[in-house]
């Protein structure tokens, strides 16, 4: 039986991830499915308004990806909280280009992270816009 494209994917890139781990302040929490992983995103540097806050992103991955997407949202729950972000919904929902247009399947679940955190680093106000 043939797996599907997603799987085929996932399974290369959680292999990078055990052999080659992952950038500072991005921890895998869980990989175990195939159709969803759980990423703990913290915000380096001392200049950060999220210093010392920790955030839980999921992703779920559709049978299409990497041509499609996945839906990624920061977990809101008793443990964790999105953050206050001017891209960020308070339920976890991120309004990001990535997420839509400029997707593009050479994106991983790293790579998503990193962007993520990069978007948090560079917000310099607490605040909803969205």
């Amino acid at each position: 039986m043939a797996l599907r494209l997603s799987t085929k994917r996932l399974m290369k890139e959680l292999k990078d991830i055990q052999e080659k781990g992952t950038p500072a302040g991005i921890i895998p929490l869980s990989t175990e499915s195939v159709d969803e992983w759980v990423f703990l995103i913290c915000v380096l540097g001392d200049e950060t308004i999220y210093k010392g806050e920790q955030f839980a992103l999921r992703l779920i991955f559709s049978d299409r990806y990497p041509i499609d997407c996945p839906q990624v949202t920061f977990i809101a729950d008793d443990q964790y909280q999105p953050p206050l972000h001017p891209h960020v919904y308070s339920n976890g929902h991120i309004c990001a280009s990535i997420f839509g247009n400029e997707w593009s399947p050479v994106l991983t679940a790293v790579s998503i992270c990193i962007t993520m955190q990069s978007m948090l680093a560079s917000n310099k106000k607490k605040e909803r816009y969205v």
